[in-house]
C-alpha cells in the first residue's frame, strides 16, 4: 500500500504544481489587463515591475489552489481509469475511499496551508500590492490624465482633456482650472492642443498649449468689483510643480486599516468595534427623534389648541409640514450613515469568511475532480481541463453572486461566501458516491427498461 500511496503522490504533484503555475498566470493577466492603462508607459525598472507582479501574484493563490486541486484531481484519476488501472486496483480489493486517502491527506494540507497563507501573508502581500500600485499612480501623474475625466491630483489645478493620442503626449480640447489660490476657480485655460512632457529631472511638469485662451476673475479688495479678463494665445507654457507627488514615498499608512490587509483576528477586532458603532448609532438616532420630537410634537399640539383663535390654520399646516420634513430629512440622512456603516461592516465579515471558504473550497473541488476522473476516465489535459473549466466558472459566477449580494445586503455575509460551497457540497457528495459504487453519473437503464416494458404492454393489448 504504502508504494501505491508514493505512486499516486508522485503522479499526483506534477500535475497538481503545474496546474497551479498556469492558473496564477491566467490571474495575472487579467490583474495587468486590470491596470495596463497605469503600468505602460510609465518608465518602470525591471525590479519594480518584478515585485509588482510578485506581490500581486501572492494575491491570488487562495484563488488558483482551488482551481489546481480540481484540474490536476480530474487528470490523474482520469489517467487511471483510461488505462484500467483504476479498474485493475478496484478488482485486487482496493476501495475508491482507500484509493484518495493519500491525496486527501494532501488536498487536508493544501486546504489548511490556503488559510494560513490566506491569513498571515496575503494581508502583507495587499498591502505592499496596493501601495505600490498607488505609488506607480502617483509617480508620473501626467500619464494618469484620462480622457473625459477631471483629473485632481495635481494640488491646485483641475484638469480635464478630451482626448489623447497613442503616444500619451498630444492632448486635445484641454481645460485647466486654477484653484491654488484658494478663492475658487478663479482661472481658466482651455485649449484647442497641447502637449505635456516631465522634465528630466521629474520635478516638473510641462504642459505646452496651442490656440487657447485665458479667463480670469479679478477681485478688487478695496470695492469688492468683480472684473473679468479673456486673453488669446497661440502658445502658452504651463508648468506644475510635482513635488508633492515625491514625499508620497511611502503610501502603506493609508492601506493599514482596509479590511484586505487584515487577518483573522484583527478582523474580528474590527467587526466588534464596527458593530458596537451600529449599535450606539441606532441609539442615539433613536434617543434624539423619541426625546427631541416626540415631545416637541406634544408641546406643539398643546400650543395650537390654546391658540387656534391667533394662529392661521394655513401658518399650522406650515409649521406641521416643516416638522415633517425636517424629520424626514433626519431619518434620510441617518438610515444613509448607518447603511453605510453596515456595508463597512459586512465587507470585514465577507473578508473573514472568503479566507475560509477558498480554503474549504480546495477539499470540495478535489473529491469533484477525483470522482468525476474516476467516472468519465479520460486522462490528458483537454478534457479534464475542459470539464474544471465549467466546474471552476460555475463555482466562481456563485461566489461573485454572493459576494456581491453580500455587500449589496441582500444576503448575509456568511450567506454569500459560502453560498458555492453549499451549492457544490452535495455535488460533491453524490459524485463520491457513484464513483465509489462504478456507477454512471445518471444511470438510464432502469428508465429504458421500464419504457420497455410499457410499450411491449401496449403492444400485446
Amino acid at each position: 500500500m504504502k508504494r501505491l500511496y508514493l505512486f499516486l503522490l508522485k503522479s499526483y504533484l506534477g500535475p497538481f504544481f503545474y496546474t497551479f503555475f498556469i492558473a496564477i498566470f491566467l490571474l495575472l493577466m487579467q490583474f495587468l489587463w486590470k491596470y495596463i492603462d497605469d503600468l505602460v508607459g510609465k518608465g518602470l525598472e525591471i525590479n519594480e515591475i518584478m515585485t509588482l507582479l510578485f506581490y500581486a501574484s501572492a494575491r491570488f493563490v487562495p484563488l488558483a489552489l482551488p482551481i489546481a486541486m480540481l484540474l490536476s484531481s480530474l487528470m490523474v484519476f482520469g489517467k487511471l481509469g483510461e488505462n484500467n488501472e483504476l479498474t485493475a486496483l478496484k478488482a485486487s480489493g482496493i476501495s475508491f475511499i482507500k484509493l484518495i486517502y493519500p491525496l486527501f491527506i494532501f488536498a487536508l494540507i493544501i486546504s489548511f496551508s490556503s488559510f494560513l497563507f490566506s491569513n498571515y501573508l496575503m494581508p502583507i502581500a495587499n498591502l505592499k500590492n496596493g501601495s505600490m500600485i498607488y505609488d506607480i499612480q502617483k509617480k508620473k501623474p501626467a500619464l494618469n490624465i484620462k480622457e473625459g475625466i477631471f483629473y485632481k491630483d495635481i494640488e491646485g489645478y483641475t484638469i480635464k482633456i478630451g482626448k489623447k493620442k497613442s503616444d500619451g503626449k498630444v492632448l486635445e480640447d484641454i481645460i485647466i482650472y486654477n484653484h491654488s489660490n484658494k478663492n475658487g476657480n478663479t482661472s481658466v485655460i482651455t485649449a484647442k492642443k497641447g502637449k505635456m512632457e516631465i522634465t528630466k529631472n521629474e520635478k516638473y511638469l510641462e504642459l505646452t498649449l496651442n490656440n487657447g485662451f485665458s479667463y480670469n476673475e479679478i477681485i478688487n479688495p478695496k470695492t469688492k468689483i468683480e472684473s473679468h479678463r479673456k486673453t488669446k494665445f497661440k502658445e502658452n507654457l504651463i508648468r506644475f510643480d510635482l513635488s508633492t507627488f515625491n514625499k508620497r514615498q511611502n503610501s502603506e499608512h493609508l492601506y493599514k486599516g482596509h479590511y484586505a490587509m487584515l487577518n483573522n483576528k484583527q478582523l474580528t477586532l474590527a467587526i466588534d468595534s464596527l458593530n458596537q458603532k451600529v449599535i450606539e448609532k441606532k441609539n442615539a438616532f433613536h434617543s434624539v427623534i423619541k426625546e427631541k420630537y416626540q415631545v416637541f410634537e406634544k408641546n406643539e399640539h398643546q400650543n395650537l389648541k390654546t391658540n387656534t383663535t391667533k394662529i392661521n390654520k394655513n401658518k399650522q399646516y406650515d409649521i406641521a409640514l416643516n416638522s415633517i420634513k425636517t424629520l424626514k430629512s433626519i431619518v434620510k440622512s441617518n438610515r444613509n450613515e448607518i447603511e453605510y456603516k453596515n456595508i463597512i461592516l459586512a465587507k470585514h465579515k465577507i473578508e473573514w469568511h472568503r479566507k475560509i471558504s477558498l480554503a474549504v473550497a480546495c477539499m470540495i473541488l478535489f473529491f469533484i475532480g477525483a470522482s468525476l476522473g474516476s467516472i468519465v476516465s479520460k486522462g490528458g489535459f483537454g478534457f479534464p481541463a475542459l470539464i474544471s473549466i465549467c466546474f471552476f466558472l460555475s463555482y466562481h459566477v456563485l461566489s461573485i453572486i454572493g459576494e456581491k449580494s453580500a455587500k449589496d445586503l441582500t444576503l448575509e455575509p456568511f450567506e454569500g461566501m459560502w453560498l458555492a460551497n453549499i451549492t457544490f457540497f452535495p455535488i460533491s457528495i453524490f459524485l463520491m458516491y457513484k464513483a465509489k459504487n462504478d456507477a454512471k453519473i445518471f444511470d438510464t437503464s432502469n428508465l429504458k427498461l421500464s419504457i420497455f416494458a410499457f410499450l411491449k404492454k401496449e403492444n400485446e393489448i
